[in-house]
């Protein structure tokens, strides 16, 4: 028995050749010549039998399938079961591209049929062919179908139509569900259906824990098929006598909703699950002007717009969250259980879809996601680039290939960093500027724009913090202003000044903010208020250039040992975060762009003070008490007495609370 099948080389037609081998003599695959490698590559896969695969060389898009007439001649007579699967199965290519495969390619398929007198003729159809009908559709209803104004779902129409018309031999039809991996390896070759909605599962698995309960909607039904139950049914279902010009649904008889799949999911990938779904049923409650007018309002549709660009859903797919139709596969499951072909169950097999797309098929795999491959030959500007976090961040730049810009206050300090730097044989340049000097600020950014043509990351990390509690503060107001001045005036001003280059260059902004604007930490209140002025500004800036390729990071850094915290000994005796371990979250920013990067305790101590300010109060007060201001602080003169080491008790609190300026 010989066969002949376009498509051999999808992902349907892999599975289904590899069942033909079993049964026939010769299989016969139609192949462009450009993509005879690919037959090639699958002999391997098919293994001992694939000797017995036939290439034809020929082209959907011409008649007779392109076939030459040599070849026409030689097949005439000896194909028995003709299978066409050569389509586009995907929602998101165009009216052009699906009307050339799937109508034009399925009349050229009939073409080849009738000229080599084919046998039967088994046009691989889909579930799409019921268009958005309403209700339950079945094996014998085709133009019942509604709905069918998008082009997958109009062309699939087509093509079957075209076959239940016009096709002069005899012929079997096959629609099967929205195809899935493999049940047993999960193997699957693109990222289609369901798996749209992988990464956001991931993206919930990396914010909250698996426990956290989430609201979402029911959504409509989806109907899911492993690819070797497909395979496995056409193939028998080919071979069962009496069957032509009969329907098939290769479909799962159990009806889920979205849902409860993606519930399914979301558990396969330790993945918070909806705790509670919102029937789509209460939705049509909604007057349809109001939910027309909501659906048009064009600020809502920039928000849904982002959302599904970040988390990589075409906004194709959600048009049909709510698909309400039903499918009956009563003929075609009585004709399969006596082969004992059956759907299993999806949560017997949905953890080997999310082992698989994890493994080999998630976007971000391909993604350098090396500090090297982020700032490699790029200008990185690092402000208080001469010690502490800056220098160690400009280390990394360097050592990533960077073209690396620090600039500071000190000239001596700031050769030293250089010279430190030009050891790595790194791509350094140094510039001595008080940037909290207006004027001083802007002939460097002019001096940075003219010498490297612009820049692709700044790192605003220059501050000045002070610790000093109001009560000492009151004659002090200068300390308010210049840390004002270079914490938050200061970073503007460059920041503005570099923007239009930073926008050429799709450019990166890192803000080094502070976890003390999380915890609200005592004695710091010229520091914490000055690096919340800059975190506003940020947010601010970040919502007038999303749209435009220009990012910003604030890091809410947690207490580091740095030359600024040397004046204040208690911190000498309690543990605090390395420059290198700051370093490494620069370099996260740099590398993944987030919106914020903080430390788990400062993100608590910020919700802790959000839904109970007055416990936060008292924790701070009790810190603020525990810990006393230095003799700095206290403007002692003089011969000083040594700061008397802090206390067990405060070693402790500190050490729980680890990273939070006292």
């Amino acid at each position: 028995m010989a066969y002949f099948v376009t498509g051999a080389t999808g992902f349907i037609g892999r599975y289904l050749v590899e069942r033909l081998l079993a049964r026939g003599e010769r299989v016969y695959v139609l192949v462009r010549p450009q993509s005879l490698q690919k037959i090639e590559a699958l002999r391997g896969w098919w293994g001992p039998r694939a000797g017995r695969v036939v290439a034809v060389a020929g082209d959907l898009a011409e008649p007779n399938l392109g076939v030459s007439k040599a070849d026409l001649r030689r097949l005439t007579g000896k194909v028995d079961h003709l299978f066409h699967l050569a389509a586009v199965y995907d929602l998101q290519a165009g009216s052009a591209e699906q009307d050339a495969a799937n109508i034009v390619g399925t009349d050229h398929a009939l073409q080849f049929a009738e000229t080599v007198q084919a046998g039967c003729f088994h046009l691989t159809s889909s579930i799409a062919t019921a268009g958005l009908y309403k209700g339950t559709f079945r094996e014998n209803m085709f133009e019942e179908a509604t709905g069918l104004d998008h082009p997958y779902f109009r062309t699939k129409h087509e093509s079957e139509a075209m076959v239940r018309s016009r096709c002069k031999r005899p012929w079997r039809v096959y629609r099967p569900g929205i195809v899935v991996g493999h049940s047993q390896t999960g193997h699957i070759d693109k990222v289609d259906g369901p798996y749209y909605f992988f990464k956001a599962i991931q993206k919930l698995r990396h914010s909250l824990p698996p426990w956290f309960p989430l609201i979402g909607l029911e959504g409509g039904y989806i109907n899911l098929v492993p690819v070797d139950f497909v395979a496995a049914a056409m193939d028998h279902l080919a071979h069962v006598p009496g069957q032509d010009g009969q329907c098939f649904h290769l479909t799962d008889p159990r009806q889920r909703r979205v849902g409860e799949v993606l519930n399914l999911f979301a558990r396969a990938g330790h993945a918070p699950t909806m705790a509670f779904r919102v029937d789509p049923k209460l939705l049509e409650l909604v007057p349809p002007g109001v939910t027309a007018t909501v659906e048009n309002y064009r600020p809502l549709q920039q928000v849904v717009d982002t959302i599904l660009r970040d988390l990589r859903i075409p906004r194709d797919v959600m048009q049909f969250f709510n698909w309400q139709t039903r499918f009956d596969s009563t003929r075609a499951q009585r004709l399969l259980d006596g082969a004992d072909i059956r759907v299993p169950p999806l949560e017997d097999y949905a953890w080997r879809l999310w082992d698989y797309w994890e493994r080999h098929l998630d976007p971000d795999l391909s993604l350098d996601r090396s500090l090297a491959g982020a700032v490699r030959g790029k200008v990185v500007l690092i402000t208080g680039g001469s010690s502490g976090i800056g220098l160690a961040a400009a280390e990394r730049c360097a050592d990533a290939g960077a073209k690396v810009v620090i600039v500071a206050r000190d000239p001596e300090k700031l050769e030293a960093a250089r010279a430190q730097l030009a050891t790595r044989s790194a791509t350094v340049f140094a510039y001595q500027c008080d940037i909290a000097d207006n004027a001083a600020c802007d002939a460097f950014a002019r001096q940075v724009l003219e010498e490297h043509g612009g820049v692709d990351v700044l790192v605003n990390n220059a501050g000045r913090s002070i610790r000093r509690s109001i009560d000492l503060s009151f004659d002090r107001f200068h300390d308010y202003e210049r840390t004002m001045q270079l914490n938050y005036f200061a970073v503007v001003r460059l920041t503005m000044a570099l923007i239009p280059s930073l926008l050429e260059r799709g450019g990166h902004v890192v803000n080094i903010s502070s976890i003390g604007v999380l915890s609200n930490a005592p004695r710091f209140s010229a520091y914490v208020a000055s690096k919340a002025a800059m975190e506003a500004w940020t947010r601010c800036a970040a919502s007038e250039y999303a749209d435009r390729g220009l990012t910003f990071t604030i890091i809410n850094m947690p207490l580091v040992r740095t030359p600024m915290i040397a004046p204040t000994k208690i911190y000498e005796q309690v543990p605090v975060a390395t420059p290198e371990e700051a370093a490494d979250m620069v370099a996260e920013a740099i590398i993944t762009r987030p919106k914020r990067i903080a430390t788990k305790l400062g993100i608590f101590a910020e919700v802790l003070h959000l839904i109970a300010p007055r416990i936060t109060e008292v924790v701070m007060n009790t810190a603020y008490r525990m810990f006393p201001d230095s003799s700095a602080a206290k403007g002692e003169q003089g011969e000083k007495k040594p700061e008397a080491p802090p206390t067990q008790e405060a070693v402790m609190f500190a050490s729980i609370l680890r990273g939070v300026h006292w």
